[in-house]
């Protein structure tokens, strides 16, 4: 069964502490967000209290974003907070700067981004990739999410970002397809142009990204996630933003 989460880098300026995130916590829930993806919030935050934030508010943890270098360096400490969280998927959002510049360097993180995620499968977890437009560079006449794709562990999972492939010049759907069994968590976020015909992230529904489409291809593949995210609300409340997109997406059947 598919759910729907919020994506909490949306709301990172609300993240800061602990008594902030709970209230955040409590904020999407009363918007009617069950799960939530647990990103940006302040490194002083105890994770006994996000365990206990999410216990209090009844919220799922659906998945993480933490940087790789954390995967790389305190792994068993990745392992112990997603349990304590009963979060099963550790998210990574982008690949470091230091793997981007050829082919070689996606080539390095493919190899080192499969050993933790061979490394999590062991523990019940998965690792996914978040990825932006950068990997939709041709690289030695192949796009970098290809190498992704052919030279990562089947246990890499990909987190397909909607707005990001179609920034890339991607075919959203067809990705979609093409990482069937590899993708359980996607990102939702849509894109619209501004008058000038700038792209620029919008909520879930104000944008030109074809929902029907997306929505039907997520559940050919058995996405389990759907998690709501705008990185960028236009100097508009984002919690306003992701009610949007919820009651947008409501409307289509995804709750």
């Amino acid at each position: 069964m598919t759910q729907l989460g919020a994506q909490m880098y949306t709301v990172r300026e609300y993240t800061k502490n602990t008594k902030d995130l709970l209230e955040t916590f409590a904020k999407l829930k009363g918007i009617g967000y069950e799960a939530v993806q647990v990103s940006a919030i302040g490194a002083d935050i105890p994770a006994e209290a996000v365990a206990q934030g999410l216990k209090e508010n009844g919220l799922i943890c659906a998945a993480t974003h933490i940087g790789f270098d954390e995967c790389l360096k305190n792994l068993d400490a990745v392992i112990a907070k997603h349990k304590a969280w009963g979060c099963d998927y550790v998210g990574v959002g982008s690949m470091p700067g230091e793997y981007r510049a050829d082919a070689a360097g996606f080539a390095r993180f493919a190899k080192e981004a499969s050993g933790v995620a061979d490394a999590l499968a062991k523990e019940g977890l998965k690792f996914v990739y978040h990825n932006h437009n950068f990997e939709f560079r041709k690289l030695d006449g192949k796009l970098g999410m290809d190498i992704l794709f052919e030279e990562t562990s089947p246990n890499f999972q990909f987190e397909i970002d909607t707005f990001w492939v179609q920034k890339g010049a991607g075919d959203v759907r067809r990705w979609i397809d093409k990482v069937r069994g590899r993708m359980d968590v996607v990102h939702f976020k849509d894109m619209a142009l501004t008058d000038s015909c700038e792209q620029r992230m919008a909520h879930i529904g104000e944008g030109n990204l074809d929902w029907d489409g997306i929505v039907a291809a997520c559940r050919d593949i058995g996405v389990k996630w759907f998690l709501v995210e705008q990185d960028d609300c236009q100097g508009r409340d984002p919690f306003a933003c992701l009610k949007a997109s919820r009651e947008f997406l409501a409307g289509k059947g995804v709750r």
